[in-house]
């Protein structure tokens, strides 16, 4: 590996950091090096602001001038709350920039670079580009197309099941792919379940035993915003962030109770009697969010899929078998032929405790 692609990767494994608690911002990552030695690093801190560079600078101080920059994303370049990123660099003198991916926000795009690059600094582009640019997917999609990432989390028996028949569920996978779900949830900036999920589960959403106090916001999606006031979404929904997508025929008290216990209420555009999942995910990037960790259930998983909004699937896959009865993991995608299936390509696979992990990402083709 080249130095250019191990002190970006470093840049990389810090911008992660910050996955989760800075959107709408990027989870942007800086390393600054003099003479082969780092003197400054930085990632984008809660809340979006202060940015990666800025926080590196301050730690190399005088050691910026001469030194070469790592950014993950190209420097902004324009003032916001704070001043453009691409001034404070151009200000600090390095010799050199690498960014590993330019921005698509109209805003910055080669703007920042342009910038440094008229104050006599080389600029070179490209390092570890798929690999900051999977990171920042999230962002990208919410600038580009108006949404947030999906990552589609399945925890299912060998066959694909996530219940038995008798509805069963906890637990199929075992505590340390448990204690997995909880860091990656702590990764995103939101959770989202369907409303059989709320009903039959009447989960918190939260991440826990990990030493965070950040929780991720909590979605769930209900067309007639059937979910229980007695439930402990209902109980902790004026102390974390919680919003409620529902059709537009949800009925105005639920709506009116659920804004009072402190919830926000989306109401989506239907679609063949269902929430319209385009819609919804509009809704939710207008909000800010840029990375959503859904768990399901199998209703949910199939809307998703079905509407091509699935942009990363996460699979736990436990060594039991629970038959055709049991509750499948996918609701039915009424696919009348293979080709119109939805493909992934994997990416990942590891053991956790007695579990498989599977990641797979959007787009594959059959041998």
């Amino acid at each position: 590996m080249s130095d250019d692609a191990r002190f970006m990767a470093l840049a990389l494994s810090l911008g992660r950091r910050g996955q989760g608690a800075v959107w709408p911002n990027p989870a942007v990552g800086c390393v600054i090096v003099q003479q082969g030695r780092i003197v400054g690093r930085g990632w984008t801190q809660p809340g979006g602001r202060p940015h990666a560079e800025p926080q590196a600078l301050r730690q190399a101080g005088p050691a910026a001038q001469g030194a070469t920059v790592y950014v993950t994303l190209e420097p902004c370049a324009h003032t916001g709350k704070t001043p453009p990123c691409a001034d404070a660099l151009v200000a600090a003198k390095p010799a050199r920039v690498v960014i590993a991916c330019t921005d698509s926000d109209p805003r910055v795009s080669g703007k920042g670079i342009a910038i440094l690059r008229a104050a006599g600094i080389i600029v070179d582009v490209g390092v570890l580009e798929d690999e900051a640019r999977a990171d920042h997917l999230g962002f990208f999609l919410r600038v580009d197309e108006g949404r947030p990432m999906v990552t589609l989390k399945l925890a299912s028996s060998f066959d694909g099941r996530i219940a038995t028949a008798s509805g069963e569920s906890q637990w199929i996978t075992a505590p340390p792919a448990r204690r997995v779900v909880h860091a990656m949830r702590s990764r995103h900036d939101a959770v989202m379940v369907g409303g059989g999920t709320v009903r039959q589960d009447d989960p918190s959403l939260t991440v826990r035993d990990l030493g965070t106090t950040r929780q991720p916001t909590r979605i769930a999606v209900s067309n007639g915003l059937d979910i229980p006031l007695n439930g402990t979404l209902a109980r902790t929904a004026n102390d974390i962030s919680l919003i409620l997508c529902h059709g537009p025929k949800a009925p105005a008290e639920l709506i009116e109770t659920w804004e009072s216990l402190g919830a926000t209420l989306i109401s989506c555009t239907p679609k063949m009697g269902q929430i319209d999942a385009d819609d919804m995910l509009q809704q939710l990037g207008r909000h800010g969010l840029t990375r959503i960790f859904c768990e399901g259930g199998g209703g949910l998983a199939a809307t998703l899929l079905k509407a091509d909004l699935v942009d990363q699937l996460v699979g736990f896959t436990a060594g039991l078998a629970l038959g055709a009865d049991g509750l499948p993991a996918i609701a039915p995608l009424q696919l009348p032929r293979l080709a119109q299936a939805p493909r992934f390509t994997l990416t990942e696979t590891s053991r956790i405790g007695p579990d498989l992990l599977h990641i797979w990402a959007r787009g594959n083709t059959p041998a």
